[in-house]
């Protein structure tokens, strides 16, 4: 796979994946729940969904062959990036307006 598509694949498993828990009741989309999920599931949801595209990008980048050190200014802009691209789960689930 080459470095381009690569990259691509890892911004789209992001997008997805930060919204996630934001579309869906159920924990990390296939464990159903008694109650409704709490923002706090929600939000430690979204942390070990970070840490999952993280780890996919990692793999993807060592099987490219240049793995890169990362210092803790990558990490602050991925997470901020992570939470921009969870956005879209957030309005659809806490400031849509209903038709009822």
């Amino acid at each position: 796979m080459n470095t381009s598509l690569s990259s691509w694949l890892v911004i789209i498993v992001a997008l997805l994946a930060a919204s996630l828990p934001f579309f869906t009741e159920r924990v990390f989309g296939v464990l159903r729940l008694n109650s409704k999920k709490t923002v706090w599931l929600r939000l430690l949801e979204l942390i070990v969904l970070y840490f999952v595209v993280g780890s996919l990008g990692f793999l993807l980048e060592s099987n490219a062959g240049n793995r890169f050190d990362q210092r803790w200014e990558f990490f602050a802009i991925t997470a901020c990036l992570f939470i921009v691209f969870a956005f879209p789960g957030f309005v659809y689930r806490y400031l849509r307006k209903n038709s009822d």
